[in-house]
């Protein structure tokens, strides 16, 4: 069956491009596109989507307001934003409301194919730009305070850049359990439970 996408955009346009150039594509469906968010819970409850692609500034409730709606709604389903703005501020609300990955709108549309796959294989895109600012924080951080080992911080580096563990292992030579175990011990240190909360949690302390 296709990925099954539902997309919030309040730009007509590219709304209805996004829509045309995902289902050009057999293996992607866009089962409903909207230009608010408000009705988000029940939109999300009645299409069940894999993904969700929201923007943040949106007419009535934001984006941001949105990813959470849609997490509550149902948890299985991924959120990629995909929206203009860069700040720290946006970004950390986003990824602690639920978000699975931040795209910028100057991202090329082809990229959003490879994000979709990305994010069902349990990554967490981001665009360069996005991921850098991560990064830097995750560097600074673990040489400092979380005493993680360079394997940790190899792992924790191409995790944040959005690679799923199949892939991370694939990179590093490693096999797949061992990146998980890796993974478990990155965020106990780290005193998170997963990525994206490891991801928010830098954001949060502002280290850039």
């Amino acid at each position: 069956m296709p990925v099954s996408i539902v997309l919030f955009e309040d730009n007509d346009r590219l709304r209805e491009s996004l829509a045309y150039l995902l289902n050009s594509d057999p293996d992607y469906a866009v089962k409903g596109n909207f230009d608010n968010c408000t009705q988000a819970a029940e939109i999300i409850e009645r299409l069940k989507p894999d993904v969700v692609l929201m923007d943040i500034d949106m007419p009535g409730k934001t984006g941001i307001s949105g990813v959470a709606m849609v997490k509550q709604a149902r948890p299985e389903t991924a959120v990629i934003m995909y929206t203009v703005f860069e700040d720290d501020e946006k970004l950390f609300q986003c990824l602690c409301a639920g978000a699975n990955g931040y795209l910028l709108k100057k991202t090329p549309p082809a990229r959003l194919f490879d994000a979709i796959r990305e994010v069902l294989d349990g990554g967490a895109p981001m665009s360069p730009v996005i991921a850098r600012k991560v990064l830097m924080s995750f560097q600074q951080k673990t040489d400092n305070q979380y005493n993680l080992t360079s394997r940790e911080t190899d792992v924790l580096q191409l995790l944040i850049k959005g690679n799923s563990i199949k892939i991370i292992a694939d990179e590093l030579n490693m096999a797949f359990d061992t990146v998980r175990s890796h993974l478990k011990k990155i965020y106990l240190k780290l005193h998170v439970n997963c990525g994206k909360e490891a991801i928010a949690k830098a954001l949060k302390e502002k280290i850039l």
